[in-house]
């Protein structure tokens, strides 16, 4: 059975989940790899993962056959991290705390083509994903036991992917995750301190002085953050103010896919064939509207290594200051990397 362990230290939880070791991987060595491997992502392979959750089609229309044709689909994680069943209490042993790994672990597959990046979906598919992404958070808070839902993606063997096909993941655990956390404590901290919301101060400021403001659209606009932790790190955030992300409007869906595409292209036209990895982080499913948190999608290039240092002393070294990054990115990408 999973389970989840408690570090005494640092309050991070780990999870430990027995059969992750056997997921595949068709990234390792790749120069051994069959070109004509079957991908499980693929249209017509859909007997290779488990039965679908759900799954999309033209305007969004749920669909409930396997066989009918599909522009999203979502599937059970055939290797998950957690589980269904089990008990979501905490058990002291001594020093130490552990519960059962309860919860749910999604896969949603982007589109039938064998493409890899955001960039390379249709923008029907784009806004149909962002409307998976709000669909299955609400689902999931559905579920007993459930305190939060992490949608994240990662794309190249360096951002940690073990298929190539373009696809995103879901992930509802007992507890809210420590990192969020973290940020919830410190909005609340800034918050009272300065009494505006302290994504909200950064959007007006960046706005304002365009120091590391990389890109901007009617609703959204994307930052690479004073204290960026890589090369070319972004946040996607709201103009408007909103805590939770899964009561976004189909109108406001349909222009965040599309910025997100522009975005992506953006670090793509300097990176070409760039692993990245984002998610995202929105409020805990048992809090009402919240005036200091403001939801907000990650962005982390996978330019740099993190090493003995940064592990060690929990540093980072960046060598592209985040107001450069936000100006070549402005820019358009010239001298190309």
């Amino acid at each position: 059975m999973p389970h989840l362990r408690k570090d005494p230290l640092s309050d991070r939880w780990v999870i430990y989940a027995e059969g992750r070791e056997q997921r595949p991987n068709e990234f390792e060595r790749v120069e051994r790899r069959r070109l004509d491997a079957r991908c499980p992502f693929c249209v017509g392979h859909e007997e290779d993962t488990p039965p679908h959750i759900a799954t999309y089609r033209g305007a969004g229309v749920a669909n409930s056959n396997n066989g009918d044709a599909w522009s999203v689909r979502v599937v059970p994680n055939k290797y998950p991290a957690l589980l269904a069943r089990g008990c979501t209490d905490p058990m002291q042993r001594g020093i130490y705390v552990l519960c059962d790994a309860v919860g749910a672990h999604e896969v949603i597959v982007e589109t039938p083509r064998h493409v890899a990046s955001l960039t390379q979906l249709t923008p029907e598919e784009a806004q149909l994903l962002m409307l998976a992404y709000c669909d299955r958070i609400r689902a999931i808070q559905d579920m007993p036991g459930i305190k939060y839902a992490l949608v994240f993606k990662n794309v190249g063997p360096e951002a940690g992917a073990s298929l190539e096909h373009a696809h995103s993941q879901v992930v509802g655990t007992p507890m809210v995750p420590s990192e969020v956390q973290r940020e919830l404590t410190a909005c609340r901290r800034l918050y009272r301190e300065h009494k505006q919301c302290f994504f909200c101060r950064v959007i007006r400021d960046e706005l304002a002085h365009r120091l590391r403001l990389a890109a901007e659209s009617q609703r959204f606009v994307a930052v690479c953050p004073y204290a960026s932790r890589m090369p070319f790190e972004l946040w996607v955030l709201p103009r408007e103010h909103h805590s939770h992300f899964e009561r976004q409007t189909p109108d406001q869906l349909e222009e965040l896919a599309g910025f997100m595409q522009r975005v992506i292209g953006q670090l793509e036209s300097r990176h070409e064939h760039c692993a990245y990895n984002y998610f995202l982080h929105t409020a805990p499913f048992d809090t009402r509207p919240l005036r200091h948190y403001h939801w907000h999608i990650e962005i982390f290039p996978r330019l740099t290594t993190t090493a003995g240092f940064e592990w060690g002393a929990g540093y980072y070294i960046n060598p592209v200051p985040p107001e450069q990054a936000a100006a070549i990115l402005r820019s358009g990408g010239e001298n190309r990397g």
